[in-house]
């Protein structure tokens, strides 16, 4: 786990990593739209895009997988979304506070050297929403006591993203108070505007980096600055990890755009834009979430980018049915200039009003897996009936829906 904060100085660490000039000229092409609005949860159904015909060869760019054993490495449990009960308005709380919520899948949790998830709600006892909830049986504003930090302690997080449309429910002072509730418990926090987390692990100093579609969040669809905070923490870290909270929601959204995203006319970013734009900046490895459904991945540039995690622990007010109640833990391990090296999803599922267990069936990999080559034809991943998969040859990149 986490050694604790870095604290030399911005000139000793940019000895340890010089940025690339290309990453600029890069960035000179980016483009910013305007900030989002905050929305409520729903579970409206968007259409799926139409299929994807195979790439054209004027589409096609060659990726090389850098072959060799690294001599030190490092790992990093991801998951999506948690909100393991709230108490507004009304108490839906576990039977057993919380207490059992991520227990089985805890081992897996703990067992890496970093573990990160996307805290929805906030930890908060009392205070006032941000906006008013004229239904309350349909209310999607979610606040969990303050001593459910301990939970997520127990079950081995490290750091959690505040960056999502749910992190602003009781408004910013919700936000601080999450945020200082987390720190008080020993686990680091991004996605505030300009909060970003930077920590040891293995002797490597270490940045996560959240963003959302969200106020006054790092926002993922100004593109231009999200890449150039990229670009600045690449070179003052040796590994650099990017979070991002956005792209349309509901069951059927799981196939990727390629364009940018809407949900009840908010923009909600295009993610795949986004997620190569980071790892041209330098950022090692990008973990979605926000459709709360799983999505591919694919492997860019020696980078592991998984453009959603899904609904991976919630207990009430998002919705578990279908496939919207499976979702991986997954493990990836780096090296330590950040290229990957072998990863590791655990699928699980929730049936209500339990939490998160292991699925026997692996319905989380095989959809990942499926959904991996429709989206992109050549993954650059190598996926094994167990959870395990590995760099690969990547014949083509697809940038666009032909």
């Amino acid at each position: 786990m986490y050694s604790g904060f870095a604290s030399a100085t911005k000139e000793l660490l940019l000895a340890r990593r010089l940025l690339p000039a290309v990453i600029f000229l890069v960035l000179g092409a980016c483009s910013s739209t305007p900030e989002a609005p905050v929305d409520e949860e729903t579970e409206k159904t968007v259409a799926e895009p139409a299929p994807q015909a195979e790439p054209a060869p004027g589409k096609l760019r060659p990726v090389l997988v850098r072959p060799g054993a690294p001599k030190t490495t490092i790992s990093i449990a991801a998951v999506g979304d948690l909100m393991i009960g709230t108490d507004y308005p009304k108490n839906h709380l576990p039977d057993d506070d919380g207490v059992g919520f991520l227990k089985a899948v805890t081992p897996w949790l703990s067992s890496a050297d970093i573990t990160f998830g996307n805290l929805e709600g906030v930890l908060l006892d009392g205070g006032e929403p941000a906006k008013a909830c004229k239904n309350l049986d349909a209310c999607y504003l979610f606040r969990s006591p303050a001593r459910y930090v301990q939970h997520y302690v127990n079950a081995g997080f490290d750091v959690m993203s505040v960056a999502n449309n749910h992190a602003r429910d009781f408004g910013e002072e919700g936000r601080t108070a999450t945020m200082q509730t987390l720190a008080n418990a020993g686990i680091l926090h991004s996605g505030r505007e300009g909060d970003f987390a930077s920590f040891k692990s293995k002797g490597l100093l270490i940045a996560l980096l959240a963003f959302s579609v969200t106020q006054e969040s790092n926002l993922v669809h100004d593109y231009d600055l999200a890449a150039r905070t990229v670009a600045f923490h690449a070179a003052t870290h040796d590994i650099v990890i990017v979070s991002f909270h956005a792209g349309a929601e509901g069951k059927d959204v799981e196939r990727l755009p390629f364009a940018e995203e809407w949900y009840f006319g908010e923009p909600r970013g295009d993610v795949v834009k986004f997620s190569r734009l980071m790892v041209d900046a330098g950022a090692d490895l990008v973990l979605g979430h926000g459709p709360h459904v799983v999505r591919a991945m694919e492997n860019y540039k020696d980078r592991l980018i998984a453009y959603s995690l899904g609904n991976f622990a919630t207990h009430y007010g998002i919705s578990v049915e279908g496939n919207r109640g499976i979702a991986p833990v997954l493990v990836t391990t780096l090296d330590r200039d950040g290229r990957f090296v072998e990863g590791q999803i655990h699928s699980t599922v929730q049936i209500r009003p339990g939490g998160p267990v292991p699925d026997e069936e692996q319905r989380a990999l095989k959809l990942i897996e499926t959904l991996s080559r429709q989206d992109f034809g050549s993954t650059g991943i190598k996926f094994e009936d167990g959870g395990r998969i590995f760099p690969t040859k990547r014949e083509f990149v697809r940038i666009s829906i032909q």
